[in-house]
């Protein structure tokens, strides 16, 4: 069955800009995520009116839609996949075929993602991906898993850090973590910003635990719970 998607020619989300955003159903999600049932930011307010009705099929288009939507983006546009979901592919597996769909519809553009998936064959896909022009960001639970992400050399990482912490930091191994300039200033957004887009960067980006699952997804970050 072919994974289902949504694309929002241009976001009204603030942090996000005015770029296209894609949505990926709940499905391709993997169940090792420690957020998929707690702290999920996309499990409660708007959003997530938008993602049950897209896993009920009520919005929505069918994988090849979604790849001949993002070709026919302009080139050189910035654009986020998934608000919410992951890549495509139930659980904790990638399904090739249609991520090298996305990947030759996203030539010529710039696409940016984030992916919990982290199985063997999901991290290949994920170097692919990268390597491929489709920025994939490796997305770790805390500093420390943010590290384990880093040797995989898979791709750029990012991490959920403790309400708390507002301020760079580093990781327990040394590297350095650059808190989301969003969630730090006003007027500043993915669309300004762009350093989730940057594959070749070597910092690592952390985004401080936000929304009403903020205090159970700042304790997995290893903020006080």
């Amino acid at each position: 069955m072919s994974t289902w998607a949504h694309l929002t020619l241009k976001s009204a989300n603030a942090k996000t800009g005015p770029i296209p955003v894609s949505t990926t159903e709940p499905d391709s999600c993997p169940p090792s995520c420690p957020f998929r049932d707690a702290g999920c930011y996309a499990k409660s307010g708007p959003i997530a009116l938008h993602w049950r009705k897209l896993a009920e099929r009520e919005r929505g288009m069918p994988w090849g839609e979604f790849c001949i939507a993002i070709a026919s983006l302009p080139a050189g546009q910035l654009w986020r996949l998934n608000q919410a979901g992951d890549l495509p592919g139930r659980g904790e597996e990638v399904n090739l075929s249609e991520l090298r769909q996305l990947l030759r519809a996203n030539k010529g553009k710039r696409g940016f993602s984030y992916s919990h998936k982290r199985s063997p064959q999901a991290l290949e896909a994920i170097r692919e991906a990268n390597a491929e022009g489709l920025t994939v960001n490796l997305s770790g639970n805390s500093l420390a898993d943010a590290d384990t992400l880093a040797e995989t050399g898979a791709g750029p990482v990012v991490c959920v850090l403790p309400a708390s912490q507002k301020t760079n930091t580093r990781t327990p191994a040394g590297r350095k973590v650059v808190v989301c300039p969003a969630t730090q200033r006003e007027g500043v957004s993915c669309a300004t910003c762009q350093l989730c887009a940057r594959g070749d960067r070597s910092v690592i980006v952390g985004f401080p635990a936000h929304g009403t699952g903020a205090r159970k997804a700042s304790a997995i970050a290893g903020g006080a719970s």
